[in-house]
């Protein structure tokens, strides 16, 4: 049986100069192209951006035997065999070794007895151990461009000998979200249709549904959730909506948005406006019980709630403020009058003595001390922002009694 070399192989650049995209690193790839000594390096990026092409590329470059592998593949126990022969090590997927794993490298990177070329779509910060990243230089890949993806389109099309429309090709660029690999399915997929489905008008209609890639453990994930939550604490529904949907059609785990829009409620809308709080929660609650692809109805209308919602961090910032107080002091003795005697030999000691209960008083409210003696500041500082001014009147007033008394 023939197979045909997939796509992605059949273009793979020979040479730096035809390398497309990553042009912030150039400068630093040239110096490395031309280095009598290569260093160890970990490219990290997202799929389909030319982390493995460019590895490729500098263990080419330097006419030394060199071996790549894939770390789900290799055992370490087969790994120091594999190396006997080589200098150069391209190694993808690094973040797939336990962090015990990656101290197999330690000790031949310090003795210079290979080189390592590894990748990662993980951010390294936290699935590389501190030890193995000291003896490594980071290339941080971006994303390719649309039009940078377009250019690889034009030379898969002309590999293939199809004549795709350029505004066809440029659709293929836009479903790509980046990933160069996935540029090359869809083109390989859509040089296998008949020619009249070419045409921009009808290519959408005969390419499968494309659904964004999912990163659910690397740094996109916790970016557009970051991005979610800053357009709501910005009043942008228009961003949160977009972002919402960039994370859902990314197959993120709706619960996850959930715990989010909740966290939310109560950090940037809080006292403003309580039934954000309340909104958040049955949000969880409607999603938990209609599930996907139906979740996202309720998951919008929260989301556009919390965006138009006033906004207020005043009870975030004030647990802050009383951590802050417990962390650099540590909790002093609850006053004795604030403790329940449970037991007569409590009562001796006074637990109890002088406790005022508020309800026996007019408008529930006596003077007394909450707070230890010495503790004498104000954690929770109100705001003017939608409900909170109607729900501080009885702090004020609260307030303004304890300094007079």
């Amino acid at each position: 049986m023939n197979y045909r070399q997939p796509l992605a192989a059949a273009i793979r650049p020979t040479t730096l100069e035809d390398f497309v995209g990553q042009d912030h690193l150039r400068i630093r790839l040239n110096a490395l192209f031309q280095a009598k000594r290569m260093p160890s390096l970990l490219l990290f990026g997202p799929p389909g951006c030319g982390k493995s092409t460019l590895a490729l590329l500098l263990a080419t470059s330097r006419n030394q035997p060199y071996l790549r592998l894939s770390a789900p593949e290799v055992g370490l126990a087969n790994l120091r065999k594999k190396l006997e022969k080589v200098e150069i090590l391209v190694l993808d997927e690094l973040h797939r070794f336990s962090k015990a794993q990656q101290d197999f490298f330690l000790p031949i990177l310090e003795s210079g007895e290979i080189t390592l070329l590894a990748t990662t779509t993980e951010n390294p910060s936290f699935s590389v151990t501190k030890q193995l990243l000291s003896r490594m230089h980071v290339l941080r890949l971006r994303p390719l461009s649309r039009l940078e993806l377009t250019e690889l389109a034009l030379r898969g099309a002309r590999n293939l000998g199809a004549d795709i429309p350029q505004a066809s090709l440029e659709i293929l660029s836009g479903l790509s979200n980046g990933d160069a690999r996935t540029l090359f399915n869809l083109l390989e997929l859509t040089a296998e249709l008949p020619p009249e489905k070419w045409a921009e008008d009808k290519l959408r209609q005969a390419l499968p549904e494309v659904v964004q890639r999912g990163d659910r453990d690397g740094d996109s994930h916790y970016e557009l959730a970051s991005a979610l939550i800053k357009s709501i604490r910005g009043s942008d529904p228009d961003a949160a909506l977009y972002y919402l949907a960039c994370l859902l059609e990314g197959g993120e785990d709706p619960r996850f948005i959930c715990r989010r829009l909740i966290l939310s409620a109560s950090e940037d809308v809080g006292l403003a406006d309580p039934q954000a709080l309340s909104m958040a929660v049955a949000c969880q609650q409607a999603v938990e019980f209609v599930g996907m692809p139906e979740g996202f109805i309720p998951l919008a209308e929260t989301v556009v709630y919390l965006s138009l919602a006033p906004k207020s961090n005043a009870t975030y910032a004030a647990y802050l403020a009383a951590q802050k107080e417990i962390r650099a002091n540590g909790p002093r003795p609850v006053p004795l009058h604030l403790r329940n005697a449970s037991t007569a030999l409590q009562k001796e000691w006074g637990y109890g003595r002088g406790y005022k209960y508020p309800h026996a008083y007019p408008d529930a409210w006596i003077e007394q001390d909450y707070l230890p003696s010495d503790v004498t500041l104000h954690f929770y500082e109100p705001k003017s922002l939608g409900q909170e001014p109607r729900l501080n009147a009885w702090l004020a007033k609260y307030r303004k009694k304890r300094k007079a008394g």
